[in-house]
């Protein structure tokens, strides 16, 4: 019997999805009424799926999403939410033409949660993500400037296909902030996307920016391409951890 060998070739392979169809085939008696390319489609089937789970758990521990579990599913049927926009955004083609978006709305009315499904969703599509609360991503900037290592963050950001930047306007930006922040979204305008949350009206982000100049750069490479989501109703902090 040849079994044994096929099963230690698959593991040495590390096929661990192609292994258990095959011993799953081996011991359903039915499965010999498929043709031999039914039953091999099936073993290649396994193999796919079990590869595409491995690399969706590895790009959402990369991703640190505030809230893990959020999904699009969940977000169409809330209450005070464009559901027409939701299923623009659900295929993902945003982030393939390189365009963010701008979710602002009341605190608690799930603007982090919104956030962190369009990227979990990004992930499912095969694009790597990140989450950053702006004051944390302000601070590794400042550590990287710091230690030298201010060139690999940027690039590290720059591979990442979906930036999520979370809880933009609570404070005011200092100067060297503006800088960072222009930096960054230039470095991915045209090529990549990012998505921020504010419960700051967009029509006040070019003032809370400070600096007009650096302000009108900031505003134009995020802006214009950007979907916006302005989310209502009452907060759900009662109900969820949810901003």
């Amino acid at each position: 019997m040849l079994n044994e060998p096929t099963r230690d070739k698959l593991g040495n392979l590390k096929l661990a999805g192609m292994l258990k169809a095959y011993d799953a085939q081996r011991e359903e008696a039915s499965i010999s009424d498929l043709a031999f390319d039914e039953r091999f489609g099936l073993i290649v089937d396994a193999e796919y799926v079990e590869r595409e789970n491995k690399r969706l758990v590895r790009a959402l521990r990369e991703a640190k999403l505030r809230i893990s579990d959020a999904c699009l599913e969940n977000v169409e049927g809330r209450p005070g939410i464009d559901r027409k926009r939701v299923r623009e955004l659900a295929p993902c083609r945003w982030v393939e033409a390189h365009q963010n978006v701008a979710i602002t709305g009341a605190t608690g009315v799930g603007k982090t949660y919104v956030a962190c499904a369009l990227a979990q969703q990004a992930c499912r599509k095969g694009y790597r993500a990140l989450y950053r609360r702006t004051s944390r991503l302000f601070d590794e900037i400042t550590l990287a400037r710091a230690d030298g290592s201010y060139p690999r963050l940027l690039a590290r950001l720059l591979r990442i296909d979906v930036l999520v930047i979370d809880d933009w306007g609570l404070t005011a930006p200092g100067e060297r902030d503006r800088r960072e922040l222009l930096e960054i979204m230039e470095d991915r305008y045209g090529q990549r996307s990012t998505i921020f949350a504010s419960q700051l009206p967009i029509e006040k982000w070019h003032d809370h920016l400070g600096d007009p100049t650096v302000a009108d750069a900031i505003c134009d490479r995020l802006l214009h391409n950007a979907h916006r989501i302005v989310l209502q109703g009452e907060s759900r902090r009662g109900n969820l951890e949810e901003n």
